[in-house]
């Protein structure tokens, strides 16, 4: 009896060890991180029901109960940057996370023009030494979508000693990082956050889309757009299936083996699903802000492009709603594409679904800690995705070091203003003209277009005048509106003498009439 009490003993106490759960941690708190300084730091995992854990970092030594479900969190107090430094995390066990940063943190989101990797550049291989920004720390988040917001993104931190690691991140994200660093002397964390083809939608929270009623056809939408995608999923993966047993029969056979089926383009692709999936997940890692590159999924028509102007700034303050902040957001203004037209007015509905969303853009500027990046003059006829991404991101920074870190330097090209009616001429006044308004390459002002009350445009001679910029045309005998660069792919010089590219506007609010590209 007394063996038996003994075996009984040791397995209940073997079951107990299983059953214990160890502390753990989310795959963005780890080694190699870099943590938002002079802000409050949030750490955070799972441990046993009741089990008292404590976070030790850099003097602080802080400590919070697991809740009934295991979850915990405890928050540090704001720090400046600094390190590399350890952090312990203990409970029934300790883990010990080593080469912590805290310095500057940012999330690079959107699609495929912000996914493109570092290698994608010609320049990369000089730029890309190995150590040369151990200050600069990536998290590339997998990609992953649901139906209900998740607690966990997949990941981990990388330093920047491998030249793989740097090459198959955001060079966006990368290049701006680096210019950050070396404006502000910081460390630099990344998140990149990116899935190619995606409208907006599925970066938006089902709580964001039922707040405002215009957003009721597009949350309609998302059970159809998600069992159409769990389709192609079922059918991809019974495709993937069918090839891995026909790869090993012919490997048998000694013979050439089939093609690997494609991933079909939707799966996942459907409304609320990233910000569920991958968002979600993020929004309890301080952050200094975003880097947001994404439109051309919302660009199909002018019809689609307006209805960006309430769903872009709504995702903003949805996001910053989940991180708890007013967290910054710089965003790009959709580059030049498509063949280029000769039509004053832009082109029909199908033709400025682009020029739309960059006025949808431009719009959002309204809302308080945001930037712009425009890139209108750096964009492909021919590719949705430019290869140019060091003036993206040299252009995002330098909107950032004037707007959140408070330098003082021209961050902006020339912005409309307001429009003065003289005659038969038109006179246009702007904000950030910098050193002055110039004609790039010192040619006449190409872009503009003026129309009458008849609502036909006609192009325009545009002069320079001090500040200010004159449009006529002989055509028209007195201006009603004036459009500059209003086409998907304008042919447009205007500048500051800092060599920004002026964003493209309109004075009208005429709706165009359809036409089929």
């Amino acid at each position: 009896m007394r063996r038996y009490l003994v075996i009984a003993a040791t397995i209940a106490l073997l079951v107990g060890q299983a059953a214990r759960a160890d502390v753990t941690l989310p795959a963005l708190i780890g080694d190699h991180m870099v943590l938002q300084r002079a802000a409050k730091v949030n750490v955070w995992g799972q441990a046993d029901p009741g089990e008292k854990v404590t976070v030790t970092f850099v003097g602080q030594k802080v400590s919070a109960v697991a809740d009934g479900q295991g979850r915990w969190k405890v928050q540090l107090a704001p720090m400046p940057a600094g390190g590399p430094f350890e952090m312990t995390v203990a409970g029934k066990n300790t883990l010990t996370l080593k080469n912590i940063l805290v310095g500057e943190v940012w999330v690079c989101a959107g699609q495929s023009n912000m996914a493109m990797g570092v290698g994608t550049r010609a320049a990369s291989q000089k730029e890309i030494a190995a150590n040369k920004y151990a200050k600069i720390r990536l998290f590339s988040a997998g990609v992953q979508d649901a139906l209900t917001p998740q607690d966990s993104a997949t990941g981990r931190w990388r330093q920047c000693n491998e030249r793989k690691t740097v090459y198959l991140f955001s060079a966006i994200g990368f290049l701006y990082g680096w210019e950050i660093h070396k404006s502000q002397n910081v460390p630099v964390g990344l998140i990149s956050c990116v899935v190619g083809g995606t409208g907006i939608s599925a970066w938006m929270s089902e709580k964001s889309l039922s707040s405002d009623p215009a957003f009721k056809g597009v949350l309609g939408r998302r059970a159809a757009e998600h069992a159409r995608s769990e389709r192609l999923r079922a059918e991809y993966k019974a495709k993937l299936d069918a090839w891995q047993q026909a790869v090993a029969k012919a490997k048998d056979e000694g013979t050439d083996p089939p093609r690997k089926p494609y991933r079909p383009r939707y799966i996942g692709k459907y409304t609320t699903g990233f910000y569920n999936g991958m968002v979600h997940p993020l929004s309890r890692y301080g952050v200094r802000g975003v880097l947001w590159y994404q439109g051309s999924g919302n660009a199909y028509s002018y019809g689609t492009a307006s209805q960006y102007e309430r769903l872009f700034p709504a995702m903003i303050k949805d996001w910053r709603s989940a991180w708890g902040g007013e967290v910054y957001f710089l965003f790009v203004q959709l580059p030049n594409y498509h063949a280029r037209l000769d039509d004053p007015s832009g082109g029909g509905d199908t033709q400025v679904g682009w020029a739309r969303l960059r006025e949808a853009q431009l719009k959002t500027l309204t809302l308080p800690r945001t930037g712009m990046a425009v890139t209108i003059d750096i964009g492909e006829a021919r590719s949705i995705h430019p290869t140019n991404k060091t003036d993206v991101a040299l252009r995002l920074s330098r909107v950032a070091r004037a707007v959140v870190y408070g330098e003082d330097i021209v961050h902006y090209g020339p912005m409309f203003d307001s429009m003065s009616v003289q005659g038969a001429k038109a006179r246009l006044k702007f904000t950030h003209v910098g050193g002055g308004l110039v004609a790039k390459g010192g040619r006449k002002l190409t872009g503009f277009a003026v129309a009458g009350a008849d609502k036909t445009w006609h192009w325009a001679e545009a002069v320079i005048d001090g500040g200010t910029i004159v449009v006529s045309s002989e055509k028209v005998a007195q201006p009603a509106a004036v459009r500059y660069a209003w086409a998907d792919n304008p042919a447009c010089n205007l500048y500051n003498k800092e060599g920004i590219p002026a964003s493209p506007f309109r004075t009208d609010d005429w709706t165009p009439p359809r036409k089929r590209r």
